[in-house]
C-alpha cells in the first residue's frame, strides 16, 4: 500500500513538511509507503472551466507539477494528505489552484480512497483552512481519516513544528488511523457502492 502526501508549502522543508514527515513516519511503522510531493514556490496555474479534463482525464495545462502529481496517483496511491501553512486565514492559494485542476480531472481515480488534511498556523485560521482542505475530499466520496484532535500543528519560525508536542502525536494518530482504515476498507477486496447518474440541478432557470 502506498499513501501520496502533498506538501503545500512554498518552504520544502519547513513546518508542514515535519508535521507530514510525522505521519509518513507512522505509515512507514505500518508497512505502508509514503511519498512526500512538495510544490515549491513556483507558480500554479488554476482551473479555467474549460471542461478538457472531463473529455480527456487530464487538465488542459501540463505543467510539470500538475503531471508529477497526476502521474503519481496514476501509478497507484491508496490513500492521500494534503498540507498547507494557513495563509490570511486560509490554506496556500497556489496550493488550492493546484487541487481545483487536479481532483477536476483525476474525481473518479480518486473516489473511495481514504484521505486527510492538515493545517500548520502561528496563531489562527485554522479551523477555515481545515475545513477547505476538507472539502475537496468530502464533494468527491473520500473517507475522512480521523485523529485524536482537529489535525493542527503549531509553529511560525523552521523547526518550531516539533515543540508542539500534542500537534505532533495527532500526526502520528492520524498515520496509524489512516494504515487501520486502508486495510479495511481495500477497494479490491470491498468494492464500493454502485453511483447513481449524477444528477445537475441549476437554480436560475
Amino acid at each position: 500500500m502506498k499513501v501520496l502526501l502533498i506538501n503545500g508549502s512554498p518552504h520544502e522543508n519547513g513546518n508542514t513538511f515535519l508535521a507530514l514527515s510525522e505521519v509518513a513516519q507512522a505509515l512507514n511503522r505500518e508497512d505502508i509507503q509514503t511519498d512526500i510531493i512538495s510544490i515549491g514556490k513556483q507558480p500554479a496555474q488554476g482551473c479555467i472551466a474549460c471542461g478538457w479534463c472531463g473529455r480527456t482525464g487530464r487538465c488542459t495545462y501540463s505543467d510539470e507539477l500538475y503531471f508529477r502529481l497526476w502521474r503519481s496517483i496514476k501509478d497507484g496511491i491508496d490513500g492521500l494528505v494534503i498540507g498547507s501553512p494557513v495563509f490570511y486565514g486560509g490554506p496556500n492559494g497556489a496550493l488550492c489552484a493546484l487541487l481545483d485542476r487536479l481532483f477536476y480531472s483525476m474525481r473518479h481515480t480518486l473516489a473511495y480512497k481514504p484521505g486527510a488534511s492538515i493545517v500548520v498556523c502561528r496563531r489562527e485560521g485554522a479551523s477555515s483552512a481545515f475545513d477547505r482542505l476538507n472539502k475537496y475530499f468530502t464533494m468527491n466520496n473520500m473517507p475522512l481519516v480521523p485523529s485524536q484532535n482537529w489535525n493542527t500543528v503549531y509553529g511560525t519560525s523552521a523547526g518550531q513544528a516539533a515543540l508542539d508536542e500534542e500537534g505532533m502525536q495527532t500526526m502520528r494518530t492520524l498515520g496509524q488511523n489512516m494504515a487501520w482504515m486502508l486495510r479495511r476498507l481495500s477497494v479490491e477486496e470491498l468494492g464500493h457502492p454502485a453511483a447513481e447518474r449524477p444528477i445537475w440541478t441549476d437554480f436560475i432557470r
